[in-house]
């Protein structure tokens, strides 16, 4: 159809908007149009277009499978998909399936039936070609950006959103979600699957990984998908494992010189494509255009590798939107990218070089123009503010194409090339700018000073007339450059200084020709090619023809009779003189005219001639002329082109039609003849395309007629309505909105954002469904009409016709003017008599009844009777407004307002007009108004108005009633004195709310304000965290709440220690002197925690330095002295508050609570640092008895909360030579307890018999176990002692020892003396109190069981959960005597009787005993004798009498089963 061809430029913001088929055929989506590019590895060209959306088209893909490859699918904002055979460029089928815009489309690798669609809206749309089915899925509610069919698996689907997100789906499960693949955090550009199915071929190292330490063959099948974002990152997924393996942080590379506008921003487009066969090797997009080879084997530097390097210009210059790529037959594999910078390139992915580059078009083309001085140099003046020159005679280049943006900004609307200066091309742009480009060098270009107001028409080179042909002789420039434009004004510019002003060419034309009245506004100029006279055509249709240089008029043209919209001089070169003074012109109607002015130019008249009829009319198009050229090979022959879609050649003196040309999409604006072919001519249209076709090639010899005309009439009635409904879609589409001159952008790209880009193309992109003429709405007719007249009747003004019209104030004698003809006019006959008659006609009152519209042409009181028949009509229809106004502008001011104040219709106009009816009124209004203003909950504006009449109080009141209390505290604050009660009063309010919903912070600082410290500090610390407490106590501490803060300090500082951060507990502490004593015991805790260290778990927070381990035979006590000496200044002799009997008795009030074995080792460690802080102090105060019942505290809570191996360690801690009586070696210490110290001796002898008891266990562990070593205290390992563990837990606890002792093997060995004296170990008074209380466990253990039993006879079973909670006593007799006893005594049978008289019996032999022994109990006698026992088998030094002494013991008390059976080896 056509030669070479620019096609439009690929849409901007799309995932895959161009695709390309097995066979070399590159589809590519341009505004509403499609492009078939045919593209080898040397060369391309564009084959033809698919024409049928209605909408921008937003993706596009081919069937990539044999026998169906020429079949495609393309989609549109307007949520439209379509299939396409692109061999015969025709529709197969149109779905609706999409509500909202569609954003990708992808026909599936693997299944030749499936094409998968997405839209904004989050819905996906799997269409099944043969069927034509559709099913619809809606995996998450973001906004889809991208989606890709897996080429491995016809249901996998990758679906990449907006917000970063990345989804595999499973269409054949109604879209059900496989994997969310979460990682990029913005939009995902683009997704490509590798060509492998298998996860086996890359390698990565740990840093690069999220989760995993490398890519590893995959166990589960899957498959590798990159992805890319807008945050900057290409990301490889393993979809087996369902999360990312490789991350790849785009290169910054350097810009080498680059033909972009450096004040330009442009947002990041990261595109993806992992070509076929090449499974390690991914392409993207980066920064500014670059395209990146990625080795993913590779890491580092030498991961990606730019495509281009070759030499300089190879790359684009702005980011990339879409690649494809093919393997061709000559086995070239080719890939191809589209750009912001509107070329198309292809790359060889062999060399990574560009192959060849084809440049698009952004915008309409507006001008296009040869130069008459470098041959087959073709200059496009285009929309998309760029100019485009075209080198068209290369041989290895066909598009050899340079690019001008700068000092543009603007549509460019007109060209000229200086007739003799070669690469001086002048310009014209749509905001009235004039320049001159020279196209050789790199200079930005000259721009006139002199700006048109609209958008420059026609831009002629010519001779130079006054003022400018004045001045020097050797000064003058050979040709001044002639700019006309919209505004109806030719400019004269000097070339050589266009810094200086132009001069308007109507001021020497007025003083020629002696003209007074206003001249037509000029639309087009045209010189004849040898200077003498020049062409102005006019807005009236009027062509004028004057002599240079004075402009004299010759004659004037009266043949059109619409806006000229071209003129052209038929050439002067090697054609006959006849022909050089023919003068073509086509205007707004479809008829061109060639007048013959020969006869003129040659004999110029004494006064202007008017001619009124043509030398040729050429009739055939069917709308207007936009363009026209004479052809420079022929003579009289002419080409045309219009709104109707065409371009037509006429044979002018034979007034033939040649030939006519149909290949565009809408109308034409453009056209030149080659200047070396004489059978090719090349034009330009509102298509954004730049075609060249043969004249002799084409099918057709007219213009359209017939039916195309009908419809085209019909289309203009049509399109402003269509025009509308696409704007809308666009902007649906998420293109932003870019006004260029007064016009919004709707067009083939979406926009970063307005002022950016050398833009795209707009003015009118209204698409249209046909391939046949569209018609106009754009600037480019609007432009050439300057009345403001022609202009609404071309383009109503949209916004105007829905604005609503407002209502009437005066409905009824409105209407009354809307009647027939005949009444009106007897209106005016009855008014005039009112007017003029004394006695009016009879029944006619103005103002009332037929006559009420009379009301306003007559008196006043006429117009009152009028007012009150519309107050009446307006309340009927609920219009009370409308009667307020009404009553306002009779003056009934008071009545206004107290008609709004009825119907709650008032507002702050009327508010604001409310004084002058007097202050007792405004006051009333000004109430009222708050009242009503309460019921619409705008309680902060009625406060105001309240204030406005000095109701403050009322104000307050009104605010904290609604619970803004912020805002009345913050009105009393500014408006009353600082004691006032009701500020405390709201204060208190507030923080009782606040306290309520749980802003505590909040609350205590009204407190504060409110002068309440105590109940700012309580609510602080109901938080009960440490920060709340610690700055509780602060401000208490500070309010002088002293015992506020000294208990909350103390909560503090407990929860501190029991997390182990003593540095913290003491600073808390140490703000106040009253709690010394407090931080003394902390400081004992902490160093028994660091001491304990090794037996006791820890994770301490903090501590402090003299903790650090002290010298081993130094006593714990002995710490803790020298310590409170250096760092509290406590000792034997302080004084004062600080004196250690004033300490002690602050301690006593402390809690401690009975020790019992389910209390946490942090709080027993807490508890028994304690008694050993009272015991030190009691030291310190030489009261030795109160000293030893402290540590014996001390111990015991060690021992019977269960922490044996705790206890044994803080014994050997207090006392390292195992004597309770020496206290201290470093301060000489010895206890010494007189008679009547009775408790204190029995404390001394316990603490004793347990510090024996727990060496007695450390020499015979020593021996055991195969000789493991136990250091401090510890007991072997579990397996080797766990029944002496038993027995050791039963013993400390007071229990019986019935846990099988004789399961415990003794070790050969020898082993030397005792070195103590065990006989504090066979106490037999403790021997019998033991054996009486295990007596009486006994007895409740057997009750309990009775009563347990006679539940269940009574059928009240228990369920599992009671069993649960009252088992354990049960079970542990169960396990223990229960079954022994009754293996036993199978006879025995007990009653409850009978337990309960052993039972009082016992508990008499037990009050009889003295209190010490109860109080201080000893180790239990049994467990002492049965290891000593142990002992004495292998060793010596346990004497006979010993011995015998344990034996006699064993007999009288071992009396359970369990002991019974330990003991027989030794009794028998």
């Amino acid at each position: 159809m056509h030669e070479r061809s620019l096609p439009a430029s690929p849409n901007w913001y799309c995932s895959r908007c161009s695709d390309v088929n097995s066979s070399g055929l590159l589809g590519v989506g341009a505004k509403n149009i499609i492009y078939l590019i045919d593209v080898s590895a040397s060369s391309c060209r564009v084959a033809g277009e698919l024409v049928g959306h209605k909408g921008l088209v937003s993706g596009f893909a081919f069937c990539q499978h044999a026998g169906q490859s020429h079949i495609c699918v393309s989609s549109s904002n307007d949520g439209n998909v379509l299939f396409w055979d692109s061999d015969n460029k025709t529709l197969i089928r149109e779905y609706a399936a999409h509500q909202s815009p569609v954003s990708a489309v992808h026909w599936s690798p693997v299944d030749k039936n499936l094409v998968v669609s997405g839209d904004e809206k989050g819905i996906v749309v799997c269409h099944w070609y043969h069927t034509g089915d559709t099913a619809s899925f809606f995996p998450e509610p973001r906004t889809i950006f991208c989606l890709t069919c897996s080429p491995h698996t016809w249901s996998c689907v990758a679906v990449g959103y907006k917000d970063g997100m990345i989804v595999l789906i499973d269409v054949s499960k109604k879209g059900e979600v496989m994997h969310r693949l979460r990682g990029h955090d913005d939009e995902i550009h683009s997704l490509a699957w590798s060509p492998l199915a298998n996860e086996n071929t890359l390698y990565s190292r740990p840093e690069d990984t999220e989760a995993t330490n490398g890519i590893t063959a995959g166990e589960e099948k899957g498959c590798y998908l990159a992805s890319g974002s807008k945050d900057q990152t290409v990301r490889i997924w393993s979809t087996a494992k369902g999360k990312g393996v490789m991350t790849m942080k785009l290169p910054y590379l350097k810009k080498r010189g680059s033909a972009v506008d450096p004040g330009v921003k442009e947002r990041l487009w990261l595109n993806v494509h992992w070509p076929k066969g090449r499974a390690t090797q991914l392409v993207s997009s980066c920064f500014s255009g670059e395209l990146v080879m990625w080795d993913l084997t590779k890491t580092g530097k030498q991961r990606w590798t730019l495509f281009g390097t070759s030499s300089e210009g190879q790359n684009h210059s702005r980011i990339v939107f879409n690649m494809s790529s093919v393997h061709l037959q000559d086995d070239r594999e080719l890939l191809l990218s589209t750009s912001m910078d509107r070329d198309i390139k292809c790359w060889d992915l062999a060399s990574l070089d560009c192959c060849w580059t084809l440049p698009t078009l952004g915008g309409f083309v507006y001008a296009l123009t040869f130069s008459p001085v470098g041959a087959g140099c073709l200059a496009l003046g285009v929309g998309d503010n760029m100019i485009r020159v075209w080198n068209t005679l290369t041989t290895q280049n066909q598009y050899d194409t340079r690019s001008f943006w700068q000092g543009i900004k603007s549509k460019v609307t007109a060209l000229a090339w200086h007739p003799k200066r070669e690469g001086s091309l002048s310009f014209g742009t749509d905001d009235g700018k004039v320049g001159i480009y020279d196209v050789f060098s790199n200079k930005p270009p000259q721009i006139s000073s002199s700006y048109h107001r609209k958008t420059v028409y026609t831009l002629a080179w010519g001779p130079p007339v006054p003022p400018m042909s004045f001045g020097a002789a050797g000064g003058k420039p050979s040709y001044s450059l002639y700019s006309c434009a919209g505004e109806g004004v030719i400019l004269q510019h000097d070339p050589s200084k266009l810094s200086g002003e132009a001069s308007d060419i109507d001021r020497l034309i007025k003083d020629t020709n002696n003209i007074k009245h206003k001249l037509s506004p000029h639309t087009d100029l045209s010189w004849k090619p040898d200077g003498k006279v020049v062409a102005i055509g006019n807005e009236d249709g009027c062509i004028d023809v004057y002599e240079a240089p004075s402009l004299k008029l010759l004659c004037s043209i009266q043949q059109h009779h619409k806006i000229i919209n071209t003129l052209r001089w038929h050439h002067d070169h090697s054609s006959p003189t006849e022909l050089h003074c023919l003068l073509a012109s086509g205007s707004s109607n479809a008829v061109v005219y060639v007048h013959d002015l020969r006869s003129v130019i040659e004999n110029p008249p004494d006064s202007p001639a008017v001619l009124t009829e043509p030398y040729r009319r050429l009739c055939g198009h069917t709308a207007k002329i936009t363009g026209m050229a004479w052809s420079p090979h022929h003579d009289a022959r002419l080409v045309t082109v219009s709104y109707d879609g065409t371009a037509q050649v006429w044979d002018v003196l034979q007034e033939a039609p040649v030939s006519n040309y149909r290949g565009h999409v809408g109308y034409l604006l453009c056209v030149d003849w080659s200047p070396v072919d004489p059978d090719v001519i090349w034009t330009g249209g509102k298509d954004f395309t730049l075609q060249e076709w043969r004249v002799s090639k084409q099918e057709f010899t007219n213009p359209p007629k017939g039916k195309k005309m009908l419809d085209l009439k019909e289309k203009m009635k049509a399109n402003p309505k269509q025009k509308k409904k696409n704007k809308k879609a666009a902007g649906a589409s998420g293109a932003l909105p870019l006004e260029t001159n007064g016009q919004p952008v709707t067009g083939g790209e979406k926009v970063a954002a307005a002022g950016q880009e050398p833009s795209d193309e707009d003015e009118e992109d209204e698409v249209s469904s046909t391939n046949s003429s569209l018609p106009p709405s754009a600037a480019f007719e609007t432009q050439r009409k300057s009345s403001t007249a022609a202009k609404s009747r071309d383009k109503p003004d949209l916004n105007l016709l829905k604005r609503k019209k407002p209502r009437s104030m005066l409905p009824i004698s409105t209407s009354m003017d809307h009647r027939p003809k005949e009444e009106l006019l007897q209106d005016c006959i009855t008014l005039a008599s009112v007017k003029h008659s004394d006695s009016p006609p009879a029944g006619c009152v103005p103002g009332q009844g037929e006559h009420i519209h009379l009301g306003l042409f007559s008196d006043r009181q006429a117009l009152y009777r009028m007012f009150e028949a519309e107050e009446e009509s307006h309340v009927e229809a609920g219009h009370f407004e409308s009667v307020v106004y009404l009553r306002l502008w009779s003056g009934d001011l008071e009545g206004a307002l107290q008609l709004a104040t009825e119907k709650g219709e008032l507002n702050d106009h009327l508010l604001s007009v409310a004084p002058m009816a007097g202050f007792e009124v405004w006051n009333r209004t000004v109430e009222a108004f708050v009242k009503q203003l309460c019921l619409q909950e705008q309680y902060l504006k009625a406060a105001s108005h309240l204030l406005s009449i000095n109701k403050l109080y009322e104000a307050v009141d009104l605010l904290r009633s609604h619970k803004l209390y912020r805002e009345a505290i913050a009105l009393v604050k500014a408006r009353l004195p600082a004691d006032e009660p009701v500020l405390k009063e709201l204060y208190t309010c507030w923080a009782s709310t606040l306290e309520k919903d749980g802003h505590f912070s909040a609350a205590a600082k009204c407190y504060v304000a409110a002068g309440a410290s105590f109940d700012a500090a309580k609510v602080i610390a109901r938080k009960n965290d440490v920060s709340s407490l610690r700055t509780a106590a602060s401000l208490a501490r500070i309010s002088g709440e002293v015992t506020l803060a000294q208990s909350l300090a103390m909560r503090c500082a407990k929860d501190l220690a029991a997390a182990q951060d003593w540095v913290g507990a003491q600073e808390v502490l140490s703000s106040q002197e009253s709690l010394l004593v407090h931080r003394l015991h902390l400081c004992v805790a902490e160093l028994l925690s660091a001491t304990l260290a090794e037996v006791v778990p820890q994770s301490r927070i903090s501590s402090h330095p003299w903790t650090s381990p002290g010298q081993p035979h130094i006593s714990i006590q002995d710490r803790v002295r020298d310590v409170w000496e250096e760092q509290f200044g406590v000792s034997q002799k302080s004084e004062g508050h600080r004196s250690a009997r004033t300490l002690l008795q602050e301690l006593k009030s402390a809690e401690s609570p009975t020790p019992t074995a389910n209390v946490p080792l942090r709080q027993v460690l807490l508890y028994s640092s304690l008694h050993l802080t009272r015991s030190v102090l009691s030291w310190l105060s030489d009261d030795d008895g109160q000293l030893i019942k402290e540590l014996w505290l001390a111990v015991a809570w060690f021992r019977d909360a269960g922490h044996f191996s705790v206890s044994a360690e803080l014994c050997r801690l207090l006392f390292p030579d195992g004597d309770v009586s020496v206290c201290s070696r470093k301060h000489l210490k010895t206890l010494h307890h007189t008679e009547e110290e009775e408790e204190a001796k029995a404390a001394a002898d316990s603490l004793q018999a347990f510090v024996h008891l727990h060496r007695l266990y450390e020499r015979w562990w020593s021996r055991s176990a195969d000789n493991q070593k136990v250091q401090n205290g510890h007991s072997p390992s579990a397996a080797d002692s766990s029944p002496g563990d038993e027995t050791k837990d039963k013993a400390v606890n007071g229990g019986s020892s019935e846990s099988g002792q004789s399961s415990v093997c003794s070790a050969d060995g020898r082993f030397g003396e005792l070195g103590f004296d065990p006989s504090l170990l066979l106490s037999e008074p403790h021997a019998a109190c033991q054996a009486t209380q295990r007596s009486m466990r006994e007895i409740q253990e057997q009750l309990a069981a009775m009563v347990l039993k006679h539940g269940r006879a009574q059928g009240g079973q228990l369920d599992a959960g009671e069993k649960q909670a009252d088992g354990p006593a049960a079970g542990e007799s169960s396990d223990s005597q229960g079954p022994s006893d009754a293996g036993q005594r199978p006879d025995d049978q007990e009653t409850l009787l009978s337990l309960s008289v052993k039972m009082s019996d016992y508990q008499k032999q037990l009050a009889d005993l003295p209190e010490t022994i109860k109080m201080y109990p000893h180790p239990d006698v049994v467990e002492c004798c049965l290891v000593l026992l142990h002992l004495s088998e292998s060793s010596p030094s346990v004497s006979e009498s010993l011995q015998q002494e344990t034996k006699d013991l064993l007999r009288k008390y071992g009396t359970s089963p369990s002991v019974l059976k330990a003991s027989q080896r030794f009794l028998t």
